[in-house]
């Protein structure tokens, strides 16, 4: 933060940040970042600024100035939930925006409702400290004495004892100048868990526990992730005043009071517009740290369930022997040389493994081949049984099945074929001719068993098939 409001472009800085990112825009996308970035530049360099006589300016474009603040600390660089890439203020930059907004703005004074605000901390800091009973029943009534003289004044006709506006201001520019270190709190808790988060996962890494142990200690600490940091556990108490709706209802129709009263109109436009953003700046600011917490509970849990330690740490010793090695080659190298790419890993030639401990006996080969007669004789039977399509067969017994019709019925034909034409093979030696004789297919499905020269049988299905009668087709073949 210090290092921010030091530099020499910082009234350049603190500027832009302020105007691009703003409580209704705490995250703003790249390429907008860098366009309003660019459009401030071009506007005060066309203004004569940028000059060595005038303020300076920094050199490059918004792009090279938004990775400087990101690896400066100033901003931070991440991906929203719609997948969009976004830049948010780091807790340093908030930090750096409210002092230079203290400063640029109302100074805060001495005055009765900053002191009564510091009375009230440090007597519920009393009362809190006190475990006394009996002091803390004193005290209980005396308060309610107080309120009920109060009410029966009022129930008297009394009237409300009014405030001076130049109170009413103090006090109003007391609340803000609380509300303005708000954001660079909520900032600081959801930066805290983001640490705790990137900690964890590097301890995991590292992590040579076995597995079930590390599960157990990793998946607890992501989810009281919260309760790791000061910060985490001073907001968790907060979270318990401020997260409740009913409450940010109340402090909204508190605010709404406020503004309707007539001493608003002497604050300046910016203050009043604070005043009415308070609320959402404390939205805002829960929303920021349960999404982080959430999110570093999620990315905790995903690393222990997916990732295995001692496979990651190979990798990491296969990526430095990879490192080491190109370290070795790239002095020696010559611009423009060609390398020889690793086509394929090597295999390790490891012989045959055994397959079960208790066999002592090492595996046999298979048995060998009959020897082989060439006298012998492979019978014909035998050999066309085994052989392709019986195609005069199956013309002549699809011309058969269709007698005079026109077009016939294959599957129908099929089934009724006898059992040496009924063979796998010959169905499409069937659905060849089918084809050639020009066939029609039906949207019916119908299933056929085939009888194979063994006997043994296979169930085909196949669409329904309607063909020329071959016998018709040969016929006006013949004719042209």
């Amino acid at each position: 933060m210090l290092a921010l409001l030091h530099q020499t472009h910082a009234p350049f800085v603190v500027t832009v940040l302020a105007m691009v990112f703003t409580a209704e825009r705490p995250r703003v996308a790249v390429a907008d970042a860098h366009a309003e970035i660019n459009d401030a530049l071009d506007q005060l360099r066309a203004a004569g600024y940028g000059d060595e006589d005038n303020q300076p300016l920094p050199a490059g474009n918004a792009r090279d100035l938004c990775r400087q603040w990101v690896q400066a600390g100033w901003l931070v660089r991440q991906v929203s939930d719609d997948d969009v890439e976004v830049y948010r203020l780091s807790a340093y930059g908030v930090g750096a925006l409210e002092v230079a907004g203290r400063v640029g703005g109302v100074r805060t004074r001495v005055s009765e409702s900053r002191v009564r605000t510091l009375l009230d901390a440090i007597e519920r800091l009393a009362q809190d400290a006190d475990p006394d009973v009996m002091a803390r029943i004193t005290r209980l009534h005396e308060e309610i004495q107080h309120r009920q003289k109060e009410l029966t004044r009022l129930e008297q006709g009394g009237v409300v004892e009014t405030v001076e506006d130049e109170q009413l201001l103090e006090a109003a520019e007391n609340v803000l100048h609380l509300a303005r270190e708000l954001p660079a709190d909520f900032a600081r808790v959801a930066e805290s868990i983001k640490a705790i988060q990137r900690d964890v996962v590097a301890e995991l890494r590292h992590d040579v526990r076995p597995t079930g142990e590390v599960l157990r200690e990793y998946l607890a600490r992501g989810q009281r992730i919260l309760d790791a940091t000061p910060e985490g556990r001073a907001f968790a108490g907060a979270l318990r005043l401020i997260g409740d709706p009913a409450q940010i209802d109340d402090l909204w129709s508190r605010l709404r009071t406020v503004l309707r009263h007539r001493f608003t109109d002497l604050l300046p436009e910016q203050q009043r517009r604070e005043l009415t953003e308070i609320s959402r700046r404390i939205e805002q600011g829960v929303k920021e740290v349960l999404t982080a917490q959430r999110q570093a509970s999620h990315v905790i849990t995903t690393q222990v369930r997916n990732h295995d330690p001692l496979r990651d740490r190979q990798v990491d010793e296969l990526l430095r022997d990879v490192m080491s090695g190109l370290h070795k080659w790239v002095p020696g190298s010559r611009r423009g040389e060609a390398v020889e790419p690793l086509r394929r890993l090597p295999v390790a030639d490891v012989g045959h493994l055994r397959q079960r401990m208790s066999d002592l006996r090492p595996p046999q080969p298979p048995a060998p081949l009959r020897e082989w007669d060439e006298g012998e004789d492979m019978p014909a039977a035998d050999t066309r049984a085994w052989g392709g399509p019986r195609y005069a067969e199956l013309r002549a017994h699809l011309a058969a099945f269709a007698g005079g019709a026109e077009s016939v019925d294959v599957v129908a034909a099929f089934r009724a074929a006898a059992e040496d034409i009924r063979r796998p093979v010959d169905l499409l030696g069937l659905l060849e001719i089918a084809h050639d004789a020009g066939m029609t297919e039906t949207a019916e499905v119908a299933v056929v068993d085939t009888v194979r020269p063994d006997r043994t049988r296979r169930r085909f299905a196949l669409g329904g098939v309607v063909a020329a009668n071959p016998a018709s087709a040969d016929r006006s073949g013949g004719d042209e």
